[in-house]
């Protein structure tokens, strides 16, 4: 069976005992700020589970992308090492939003693996919770009893809380679960050793295949329980295991779910799997990893050096420096692997085909970027090693490679052992775990239980059409951060705060108690369903009815921005072509920025055509057509542009200024004239095939006017208010060159000078022909002067100094067989000799330059360096 097949039958079951079939949320988890990615199957139904919003469906099931790179067996690092764990994986479920419990769950779960699947009978083990005294709960007789009307008893073993006790995190909903497990060892091994002494003790061929959780407990800020008012189910099969199980091999990377991949990497790198164990751990990294960086840029989060995008490009840079190590792979070749991805895969999954050419781009061009840092990390690593005391060098310098320069861990240790060398790893360890805690530090945030008020399921938002309105505080929490600290979250019954989301920064605003009492809202966010309001205190009675007022003016310049950002996505499309894409946005109050997939840098021409474009749609007064409420069915049939990467609901709200629609929860003025103007500020590209554009409206477009205004009129008064400003300043230019060219003629004429006087003042040390000088010249020339002086006198030792307003510089020339003969290096010297000027440099082992800001050091350095050779 394939595992195309093996995923449709998962589906098509639960369709048969009328469950809904949801396509998979994206990788990436824009609208839940407390995860990066989705990282278990359940996250896309959270707000169900917490009993925030009504499910349309009770009964669903999906199979879902999901990423995770740290906790339990998920250590980035360890992915490759082992055949089983992943970072990206398929989590195939099927859940129950208060419809059926236990019975079904256990009943329908024993039905697909045994008769669909046809696994073996003999060959599975399933575990319940024992109980735990510190929670007062019992042990699962329930879940029990009915498993043993499909197996037998002694094969139902008792499971700890550690392992069948399923939580959400440090709060929320949680409860018991009741885990499968199969055993896929040999006969000759199970009659060694009985399966089920095996069973959670990390044995790769004795392994989980399916959780089945039972949510009916919530899980308190002070650790206790408390009933859900509903019973749920949510369970987890991972995908790739099951696929092991089903086709008989002892690998998930045996399975045609990897292997296709793991084919294409031997033929495109020249090596073979399964022969050598470096070369297997290597290759099945970059398999893996190929999968997490494909989807995730395929979802919308390209690689950066923040947030969810740097933990991308750390999946990705893992992948190439193994395949630079052990697969001798200096080029890039991991791009090349999305077109069999997207044979694999593109058939459940459409967006890996829809954005191939985007993977394939961003994976090269950071390929490229990363093998230029290995380069340079090596050049870094030589010069450690050849300024080492000893055999074992400092574990913070091999963590300053890492850490600084992106240098692997692994490579250097390895470089290091080709030179009889290690580093300190202890240190090193020490120095990593210090970056964490500061990390962990400075994100940790306390939360309290929410207290409620009112039962609130659903919130209403009112602010398309309010600013302000009268509301009644429904929950409340509070909240503590090192970095903000104390805070309080609020939840009203309705609200005109527009929370963070589509790229939109949340509103701002106040609240204002009966007695003139004023609490400021300073952000809004939304959360599992929840719109939380932000705030520095409570108002003294929270069950009295209080006015929100939304920040107007705040929200006015916003919505400008916002309809801007639609104009100018119009503009592109019509102007560059219809392959123009958004790949983000960012609308605040004083600017908005817009992400979009082009070749090319926009030329000067394409700008203006563009700002025309947008400037032109605000002059035509276009009035907003909004439409609330639309099934996203009819949306799409409807040709409104939808975001790949973007979670949408049952029900979208379309926006429509003039030819273009838009799927957008954001708030807009009600006519393109409100936006009065539409200035482009720069653009840029931020990764391969993926440019930026930044902009202004309105107030901030006023301003920048003003003060260009007031700028043009200074350089007026500087140049004595001349008739023609411009033909004033190129007549500046002109002779600022003409002057230039002067100088470079007295300079060359100065330096020729020099070098006569030099030459004469030379000193013979060891045969090596030494020049050191103080001189008034700046490092061009300085450059200059020494190639000079190496083209007339053999076996020159060349150290130049010069004071350049207050910068103190060092030059180094070292004749090349001198470099080769007496193994001196340019670059060592002037770094050592860069302390004397409280500076550093560096360069190639025959010339290297360094610069400081200690001048009075100059001397010295040129006495120093008459050692090198004495």
């Amino acid at each position: 069976m394939t595992s195309q097949e093996i995923r449709k039958q998962f589906l098509d079951f639960f369709a048969s005992k009328k469950h809904e079939i949801v396509q998979s949320a994206p990788l990436v988890n824009k609208n839940d700020p407390t995860l990066m990615f989705v990282n278990a199957g359940m996250n896309p139904f959270k707000e169900f589970f917490l009993g925030q919003k009504e499910p349309v469906h009770p009964r669903v099931a999906d199979t879902q992308k999901c990423l995770r790179v740290s906790g339990k067996h998920n250590d980035l690092e360890e992915v490759g090492m082992d055949t089983y764990h992943h970072t990206m994986f398929e989590m195939l479920g099927n859940w129950s939003f208060g419809n059926y419990f236990k019975k079904e769950a256990i009943s329908w779960a024993w039905e697909l693996l045994t008769k669909v699947y046809g696994i073996d009978k003999d060959s599975l083990y399933v575990t319940v919770f024992e109980g735990d005294a510190e929670d007062g709960l019992g042990f699962d007789q329930e879940a029990f009893e009915f498993w043993k009307e499909h197996i037998s008893p002694d094969r139902i073993l008792k499971g700890s809380k550690k392992d069948n006790f399923w939580e959400m995190g440090a709060q929320g909903p949680c409860g018991p679960c009741s885990e499968i497990h199969v055993d896929i060892r040999s006969e000759e091994d199970k009659r060694l050793v009985d399966g089920k002494d095996l069973v959670n003790q990390d044995h790769p061929l004795v392994i989980e295949i399916w959780n089945l959780v039972f949510m009916e407990f919530n899980r308190k800020a002070n650790g206790s329980l408390e009933k859900l008012p509903e019973k749920h189910v949510d369970t987890g099969m991972g995908f790739e295991r099951l696929c092991m199980v089903i086709q008989k091999v002892q690998s998930n990377y045996d399975t045609d779910v990897f292997m296709p991949i793991i084919r294409e990497i031997e033929t495109i790198t020249d090596n073979t799997y399964g022969k050598d164990k470096k070369i297997d751990v290597a290759i099945r990294v970059v398999a893996d990893h190929i999968r997490a960086v494909a989807f995730a840029i395929a979802d919308g989060q390209l690689p950066s050096n923040t947030g969810a995008g740097y933990v991308i490009r750390r999946i990705l840079r893992r992948a190439i420096r193994y395949g630079f190590t052990f697969l001798d792979m200096k080029e890039p070749f991991i791009y090349k692997l999305a077109d069999i991805l997207e044979k694999q895969m593109g058939e459940n999954f459409p967006e890996i085909i829809a954005q191939k050419n985007l993977i394939h781009s961003v994976i090269k061009e950071e390929e490229h970027s990363f093998l230029r840092t290995l380069d340079q990390g090596l050049v870094l690593l030589d010069n450690i090693i050849s300024n080492a005391k000893n055999k074992t060098i400092s574990g913070k310098k091999a963590f300053e490679l890492y850490d600084t320069y992106g240098f692997p861990k692994d490579l250097t240790s390895l470089i290091l052992r080709e030179n009889e060398m290690s580093f300190d790893e202890a240190e090193f360890d020490a120095e990593m775990e210090k970056q964490k805690s500061r990390s962990r530090a400075a994100a940790a945030v306390d939360t309290d239980d929410w207290i409620i008020l009112e039962d609130n399921k659903e919130q209403e938002f009112i602010g398309y059409d309010h600013l302000q309105t009268d509301v009644r505080i429904t929950r409340y929490r509070k909240i503590s951060s090192k970095k903000e600290g104390d805070m309080y979250q609020l939840v009203f019954n309705m609200t005109p705060f527009y929370p963070e989301g589509g790229g939109q920064v949340g509103d701002k605003g106040y609240l204002e108690t009966p007695n003139g009492n004023v609490i400021y809202i300073f952000n809004t966010k939304k959360e599992n369903n929840l719109i939380l309001h932000y705030t520095k205190n409570l108002p003294n009675d929270p069950s009295q009815t209080i006015k929100a007022v939304v920040d107007d003016k705040n929200r006015f310049r916003t919505m400008c921005n916002h309809t801007a950002t639609h104009l100018l996505h119009q503009a592109l499309r019509k102007i560059l072509g219809s392959h123009v894409e958004q790949k983000g946005s960012a609308v605040h109050a004083k600017n908005l920025r817009f992400d979009f997939s082009h070749f090319s840098k926009l030329s000067e021409e394409e700008i203006k055509q563009i700002e025309q474009f947008v400037n032109a749609r605000i002059q035509d007064r276009i009035p907003l057509k909004e439409n609330r409420n639309v099934p996203l069915k009819i949306a799409q049939e409807s040709g409104a542009i939808m975001l790949f990467g973007e979670k949408y609901g049952d029900t979208v709200r379309t926006i429509n200024f003039g030819k273009s629609t838009e799927l957008c929860g954001g708030t807009h003025v009600k006519n393109t004239a409100e936006i009065w103007h539409f200035k482009i500020l720069s653009e840029s590209a931020i990764a391969s095939g993926i440019r930026r554009i930044e902009a202004i409206t309105n107030d901030a477009l006023r301003d920048y006017y003003f003060e260009l205004d007031e700028s043009y009129s200074k350089i007026r008064s500087v140049l004595k208010n001349p008739g023609d400003t411009l033909k004033t300043v190129q007549g500046l230019q002109e002779d600022n060159a003409k002057l230039r060219k002067e100088i470079e003629q007295l300079n060359k004429l100065k330096a020729a000078s020099f070098k006569d006087e030099l030459i004469k003042k030379k000193e013979q040390v060891n045969g090596v022909n030494l020049i050191t000088a103080l001189l008034d010249t700046d490092a061009s020339s300085m450059k200059n002067i020494a190639f000079e002086i190496a083209g007339e006198l053999d076996n020159l030792f060349f150290v130049g100094g010069s004071d350049m307003n207050g910068k103190a510089l060092l030059t180094v020339y070292i004749a090349k067989n001198l470099v080769e003969e007496k193994g001196l290096n340019a670059g060592n010297i002037v770094r050592e000799l860069g302390k004397f000027i409280q500076g550093g440099g560096g360069g190639q082992p025959f010339f290297a330059t360094a610069g400081g800001k200690n001048p009075a050091g100059l001397q010295n350095a040129l006495e120093a360096a008459k050692k090198y050779i004495s």
